[in-house]
Parts: C-alpha cells; structure tokens; sequence
C-alpha cells in the first residue's frame, strides 16, 4: 500500500488537538541537546578570541581559513561578480530595490512639540551603530537573506553592517552571497559560521568587532547561540523552523496549494505545511497533486519527510473557524486563497506575513515582492513583527521645564515621591522650591 504524504484530518477531533500540540513542542529537546555545546563555543570564543574562532571554523566547516584571511577582501567579491550568472544578478538587483522602496515607508523621524510654560518635550531617533548579519552557508545558502536583513538597517542609518557566513570545504564564500551582500550594502564579510561566528559578533576578537545586534537565521547551533548572547548583544528572534498555513475555500486551485505547502516543506524537516479548508473535496485534490508534483522536485525526499512528519490537512467546518485556528497557531506564513481574501484580512490577528489571493504566493514574498522575509515563527508572531526598519534604530526621549512650570507642578512630584518612600526624590524637588 502506497504511504501517504499528508494526512487529512478534522480541527475539533482528538486527532487535531494533538497536532496543535505537537506543532508547539517540536522544537524542544533539539534544544535542550545543543545549548551546552553552545555555551562552552561561546565561552572559549569570549576568552580565546580569533584564536578559537579559527579552531572551530577549521573543525566544522573549512581548515583552508586563517586569521590572515578571514575576511572577504575586495578582489574575492570582484570574483564573485564573474562566477555569478548575470541574470541572477539582475533579479537580485530588482529584489534590491523593491525592498528599499518599502523599507523606505518605514522610517521614523525624531520629534519635537513645545507646550506652556515653557515646556518642550520630545523624542530622538537614532540608528544602531554597529550591526551583525549571520547568512547560513554550505546547502541553506539564501542570498535573500542578505538582501532582507540588511538593506532595513542600511535604511535606518546603521553606520557600519558586518556579516558572518559560514565558508564552503575550499575556504571561499558562495559567490551569490557576496554579490548580495555588496549589492545590498555590507561593510565588511568574514568567513565563519556556527556559535563561534555569532559569539565573535557578541564579544568582538581581534579580527571581528564587537555589534551591538545580531539579526539573521541559522540552524539550531545558531539559534541557541543569539538566544545565550542576547544581554551582551540585542538580537531580532530566535528563528525555528519554517512555516506555512494556507486558508482555502473551496474555490481554490489545488495545484497552487499543493505547490505552495512544498515550497515550505523543501526548508526543513521539521517546516511545518498546514491547509485548513471548508471543502473536504478540495482536501483530497491537493493530496493528489502533492503526489503528482512531487516526483519532479530535487529535494522530494526531504520535503516527503517534512509533509509526512509536521504536514497536515485541516477541515473545518467554516472560514470563521479557519481563522480561529490560524491566530491561535500565529504562523510564520499564512496564504488566504478564498474568494474574497481583503474581507479575511481584517479578522487575521497573528501571522508573520500574509498573502492575499491566488496569484501572491509565499515565494514572491521571500524574494521579491518587497516586506520582509524575516518573520516570526513557533507562534511567536503573537508578539513579534517581521524584521524592519524598527529593528535597527533606538529611541531617547527628552524633557525641557522652565523654572515656572517646575514649580506649578513640583508640590505633585513630591507628594509621589514621598508616597513611594525617596525622599532624596522629594528633596531634588524640594531645593529647587526653595531656590
């Protein structure tokens, strides 16, 4: 008997609960198994500096990189250029800009307002000066990923963009990620990955300087790393697996669906692909063209795995329903292929990214349609924004009181501070009373 490649199943059955549960805790002892490991990296980072940097880098990914070329210099990035395909570059050039331009919608501006008595109150916007980018190497090479994480900060005014990226057996960087990191920005690249690449950017070594953020996904190495240096450093998330939830009616196309949940599943093994849909007819198509476009994909055995093992067909008996379950899962990506997708819009509470009709599939927003890729996962997106502008900058507010409007308000500054027992709070007040 042939094996299925998802299962259909029903939202308020035993089956369903287990599956909602399941989706929450998978990510669990993977973690628990790695953070040791991570913590003694990031220690021997801290007082070894380059010197366990090149020790791990040598152990994990290539013993073809020293200190002396650790980082990327200007003649490896004009290589890069050429071994590049020239229509690759193109796209990534348009991608570039699409990603500008609505990054540019985000920028804040300080503020200034002035009341009576001469009181001016107000708030500064500034940019993080120094910034570090982790770009996965070896088989999860995105240069994407370059693209998204670093043109929000360029927008913001981050003054200096380092990135760490993981180098192949040969000591050299996938010319595609260089090209995206010159294209979008990057200052300085440097050839190391894992823990120690994230540990080098949280404490700073003789060759990497010390950031103070570190944004970018990787495995589960590098997400223990950012959760265990975050205090040192600021970080964006800590990333797990990727997700996708389709919302369908059953007006939908199968073959889109079908292809869109493997678009996710080819990630990972342990990306989650979820349809949740009113029409167990259109269930049933999907799981058949899952079969049939399957076969002509390159990682069909992982995406296989990933449909098999974290996969689901949801069926509901409503779209309200539908939409209950999709904000209580909060998923990274969430589709809305329903005849009127703007009139769902409205009622979606949690989700990464969301993709309106049959032609805006999740692919266009990882590459080009412009909002970013870097989105919460886990079901963190009750709480967490994609990755923007915000991310980069930090915010002061300031207060000016003339000596008449201290003293109109002062009397209520120190009964407060009374109240809460500081009387060198009140005294402060008091002084200038007296003055």
């Amino acid at each position: 008997m042939k094996e299925e490649i998802i299962s259909i199943i029903k939202a308020n059955t035993k089956e369903g609960k287990k599956y909602f549960y399941e989706l929450r805790n998978k990510e669990e002892e993977a973690h628990n198994n790695v953070i040791l490991e991570v913590n003694e990296i990031l220690e021997q980072v801290k007082k070894k500096g380059d010197t366990a940097l090149i020790e791990y880098t040598n152990k994990f990914d290539s013993d073809k990189v020293t200190k002396e070329n650790i980082q990327v210099t200007q003649r490896e990035i004009e290589e890069a250029y050429r071994l590049a395909e020239g229509e690759f570059i193109e796209a990534l050039k348009t991608a570039s800009e699409n990603i500008m331009f609505f990054h540019q919608k985000q920028k804040r501006n300080s503020w200034m307002i002035t009341k009576e008595d001469g009181i001016i109150l107000g708030q500064q916007v500034r940019p993080l000066e120094k910034v570090g980018i982790y770009v996965p190497g070896g088989r999860a090479a995105y240069p994407s990923s370059v693209l998204m994480n670093t043109i929000p900060a360029k927008v913001a005014g981050v003054e200096e963009i380092i990135m760490v990226t993981p180098p192949m057996k040969d000591g050299t960087i996938n010319p595609n990620i260089l090209v995206a990191a010159d294209i979008s920005g990057v200052n300085k690249v440097y050839k190391v990955g894992g823990a120690q690449a994230v540990g080098a950017l949280a404490f700073g070594t003789e060759s990497i300087n010390k950031v103070d953020k570190i944004v970018g996904p990787g495995n589960v190495f590098v997400a223990m790393a950012k959760k265990s240096v975050y205090g040192y450093v600021d970080i964006d998330m800590i990333a797990g697996p990727s997700e996708i939830l389709i919302i369908a009616d059953e007006g939908a196309k199968a073959p889109y669906l079908a292809a869109d949940l493997m678009s996710q599943a080819e990630h990972d093994l342990m990306a989650s692909s979820v349809l949740i849909t009113t029409s167990e007819d259109l269930a049933e198509e999907v799981k058949k063209e899952l079969e049939k476009q399957i076969e002509h994909l390159e990682r069909k055995g992982m995406i296989k795995k990933s449909l098999k093992d974290h996969g689901v067909i949801m069926l509901v008996k409503s779209i309200e329903e539908a939409v209950d379950i999709s904000n209580k899962i909060a998923p990274e990506h969430l589709e809305i292929c329903t005849k009127e997708p703007f009139l769902v819009l409205g009622d979606i509470k949690n989700a990464g990214s969301i993709f309106l009709g049959d032609f805006s599939p999740e692919p266009l927003g990882d590459y080009m349609a412009g909002p970013n890729h870097v989105l919460p996962t886990s079901g963190t997106a009750r709480f967490f924004s994609p990755l923007s502008v915000d991310n980069f900058i930090k915010k002061s507010s300031f207060t000016h009181y003339s000596e008449k409007a201290l003293l109109e308000i002062g009397d209520k500054i120190i009964k407060l501070a009374q109240g809460e027992g500081l009387t060198a709070h009140a005294n402060s007040i008091i002084v200038r009373n007296k003055a």
